[in-house]
């Protein structure tokens, strides 16, 4: 009897094993080539027959079908894994939709999402930062709470996951992806690779996420309402171990992305450009990587040659925000350009600016802490915190953006916020005033 037991056991443990690996899991969503497609993206364990999401507006009605491919971390466990990606296309605007992702040998638990609706005067409201973890993830419960009340219409992460995705035979990407699922399955989590993805040339940032473009792109751009948002891949400029080409694409392909942007009736429909990346081109932290160097590569580009610097091209097709993420801290420029501040005017600095904005958001939390200041500040940063947290941006109109930096130390309270104000969008005038002449004291007392 015991013995028949036993048997029994081993054998539910066996049907029971080969469930789990066919269950879903890590489930979450990504906008395809526009808002209006959506992309789910899960994992299994196990190879299965289909990859399909039953999904619809109030009821599972609809079934799509997508596509799978086996994974295999480069750690010495060639830990593999089936990522499964369907895209859902020509959605409704405006609508609650409800979905699950599987096969009929397992399906995930029930999740939605929200489509936007399809009218000028849309108002998108976007959660981002960089740097998180699943060790010290200490925006991740404000943000997974915000998520289910519905503050947000898509997440930009700008690079560094998990720390890192591919520690312990990628188990670490694994957990940290089910860390995420409860903000990303419910909306569009948008990405770019940071630093700490680099192992194995970024292979576990590339096949976990699918951002447009494909896996094979590090740079992708995708209007969200009044936004043309493009991010791109600073990681180009310093792992040239795996060789110069994609630099020289990435840099090619940004160009072409802004002339496009720029012509007068995309310019007309999605006024402001944005564009994100991992590393900034200016900071002010204590550690011993670009802060300490005048020159950084992202802003001028490779060393000693100058070649592909980013500033002169973003100056030049005048994007208007500029966000990094790296440093663990939050730290908001005044209007910039090769040093040197054009503030729209002195009472109204962000009002009609000569040069883009700029602001680095990296604290969300992870295993390395906080990231300090030199002292004093420069006269070009306008404000820093080392607090952990998040920033929210909320697109009004064609002329106004509102962002604030919520301070997780603070129990969420806001402890920064302005508004950018465009009257006019389009490449910068250098004649506008220039505040980074003024001396160091007046602009000092300015920043109060």
């Amino acid at each position: 009897m015991f013995l028949l037991l036993a048997l029994f056991s081993i054998c539910i443990n066996f049907i029971n094993a080969d469930i789990l690996y066919y269950q879903p899991e890590q489930i979450h969503i990504a906008y395809g080539d526009n808002i209006y497609e959506i992309v789910v993206t899960w994992s299994t364990f196990n190879g299965t027959e289909k990859s399909s999401v039953e999904y619809g507006i109030g009821g599972l009605i609809l079934r799509e079908e997508g596509t799978s491919k086996l994974f295999v971390d480069g750690g010495a466990a060639k830990h593999s894994q089936y990522i499964h990606r369907v895209t859902l296309k020509n959605l409704t605007p405006d609508s609650r939709y409800v979905y699950h992702c599987g096969s009929d040998q397992g399906w995930s638990n029930l999740f939605y999402f929200k489509t936007a609706p399809d009218r000028a005067d849309w108002q998108p409201h976007l959660a981002i930062y960089g740097d998180m973890g699943n060790e010290n993830a200490q925006s991740l419960v404000r943000l997974q709470e915000e998520t289910q009340r519905g503050m947000y219409d898509a997440i930009l992460h700008v690079g560094d996951f998990a720390y890192d995705m591919d520690s312990n035979n990628a188990e670490v990407g694994d957990a940290f992806m089910r860390q995420i699922e409860s903000i990303a399955a419910y909306v569009p989590y948008m990405t770019c690779p940071g630093n700490h993805e680099e192992s194995y040339n970024f292979s576990n940032y590339r096949e976990r996420f699918s951002m447009p473009g494909g896996t094979e792109s590090y740079m992708y751009s995708i209007n969200i309402g009044p936004l043309h948002v493009i991010s791109i891949s600073t990681e180009l400029y310093y792992f040239l171990n795996y060789g110069i080409k994609p630099l020289v694409f990435q840099y090619e392909w940004l160009e072409n992305d802004l002339i496009t942007a720029n012509l007068p009736e995309n310019r007309e429909k999605q006024p402001w450009i944005i564009v994100m990346g991992h590393r900034p081109m200016y900071c002010s932290n204590t550690d011993l990587d670009d802060c300490t160097h005048h020159e950084t590569l992202t802003r001028v580009g490779l060393p000693f040659l100058h070649f592909f610097g980013l500033e002169d091209l973003l100056y030049n097709y005048g994007v208007d925000l500029e966000i990094w993420a790296h440093e663990h801290s939050y730290e908001r420029l005044w209007p910039i350009y090769n040093y040197v501040v054009y503030n729209g005017s002195y009472e109204r600095p962000y009002v009609n600016p000569g040069a883009p904005v700029q602001f680095t958001t990296g604290s969300a939390g992870c295993k390395e802490g906080r990231d300090n200041f030199v002292k004093p500040t420069p006269a070009w940063s306008a404000f820093r915190s080392s607090d952990y947290g998040y920033t929210r941006l909320k697109a009004y109109n064609a002329t106004h953006l509102h962002l604030e930096q919520v301070s997780d130390d603070k129990s969420g309270a806001v402890i920064d916020a302005f508004w950018l104000v465009k009257d006019v969008h389009g490449p910068y005038a250098r004649s506008k005033m220039d505040w980074g002449k003024v001396d160091e004291m007046r602009l000092n007392n300015f920043k109060g």
